[in-house]
């Protein structure tokens, strides 16, 4: 019983960790996108229609 204690206290450790390494990256702008915008413009054509 003491075993599954520690494996759940050191999930719930792990998880944080994972939790604040998450927050942090995402508030120093890790995930923003610089470089999809400009080459999303390149492909941005207007459909052709078939006669």
């Amino acid at each position: 019983m003491a075993v599954i204690l520690i494996l759940l206290g050191a999930s719930i450790l792990v998880a944080g960790g994972f939790l604040v390494a998450f927050l942090v990256s995402a508030r120093n702008g890790q995930f923003d996108d610089s470089y999809g915008p400009p080459m999303r413009m390149l492909y941005d054509d207007q459909p052709t229609t078939k006669l």
